[in-house]
């Protein structure tokens, strides 16, 4: 299903669910407040311990952004830990104190009266507390994968896997109607189906319009080469052509030249008979001269 895993941690615990959690915890201390004060100076410790964890520069209280420090020793989220710190700071001054801190994170951590011998067999194990808020954490996330897995058959049955652009908001609007109005689910389904059908069958417009688009581009891509085909053709014709109209006027051209020449070379011969006949007369008539 294309939904964006990073969303679903949005279903997680929340600030009303930690809140609930601490006040559980501390209906269950009073509960077991007749059982005495086994652990209680570990229970201490601890608490200072964690404390000294936040407050590094020794400042004596520890602000919201101090109390995440505590992120990788517990297995609380950062927004856990928020919601812990705005429970503790009553006064809502935006720190805590050591008193305040031990009283009330001491009361939120080891609610459960520990017994001594574990005290002193695992002197650093979390109690029973950390274990309940995983548990709680697995039912979470087996209800968001149960959540997940009927809006990913419901996305296939309308056949809307790949449709929308950003599913993760789709789903984050179906899963709300889910929790808080179910009786608008049906509706909702029956709307995401019609929208559905009218995005496809947009798509679809689209898509054959381009492919008429990229046909209409052929076609006018082919018109364009058989008309420069064409003139092509006609520039080479019309080369030929000329080349073929000089190559005549030169042949005529040379044919009355050489015709020309002929003429003057008969006319000269013509006038070299002649010459050589008034030679001739004059050599015998001065002969007869000197007889």
């Amino acid at each position: 299903c294309p939904v964006s895993a990073a969303h679903s941690s949005s279903f997680t615990h929340t600030p009303n669910h930690t809140r609930e959690f601490i006040v559980n915890r501390e209906l269950h201390m009073k509960r077991m407040s007749g059982n005495g004060n086994v652990g209680q100076n570990t229970i201490l410790e601890k608490t200072h311990e964690f404390f000294q964890m936040c407050d590094i520069e020794n400042k004596g209280f520890i602000t919201r952004r101090d109390m995440q420090r505590l992120n990788s020793e517990l297995p609380l989220s950062a927004e856990e830990l928020e919601n812990v710190f705005d429970t503790l700071d009553s006064d809502n001054n935006g720190y805590l104190t050591l008193e305040e801190f031990s009283s009330g994170f001491s009361s939120f951590l080891f609610g459960n009266t520990i017994a001594e011998e574990e005290v002193m067999g695992e002197k650093n194990s979390l109690p029973e507390v950390l274990y309940q808020t995983h548990t709680e954490e697995g039912l979470v996330k087996a209800e968001e994968d149960e959540e997940e897995k009927h809006f990913c058959m419901l996305m296939e049955s309308l056949g809307a896997n790949n449709v929308f652009e950003d599913p993760a908001e789709v789903r984050s609007l179906w899963a709300q109607l889910r929790r808080d109005e179910p009786h608008l689910l049906s509706n909702f389904e029956d709307f995401l189906g019609r929208v559905t059908s009218q995005i496809r069958e947009a798509n679809q417009e689209k898509r054959e319009m381009e492919s008429a688009l990229k046909r209409k581009a052929a076609t006018h891509d082919n018109e364009i080469q058989r008309l420069y085909e064409e003139m092509e053709q006609q520039i080479k014709s019309e080369k030929e052509r000329i080349v073929l109209q000089d190559y005549e006027r030169f042949l005529s051209r040379s044919q009355d030249l050489e015709l020309q020449l002929s003429r003057k070379e008969k006319a000269l011969e013509q006038l070299f008979q002649k010459q050589k006949r008034v030679t001739l007369g004059l050599s015998i008539s001065y002969l007869l001269l000197i007889d």
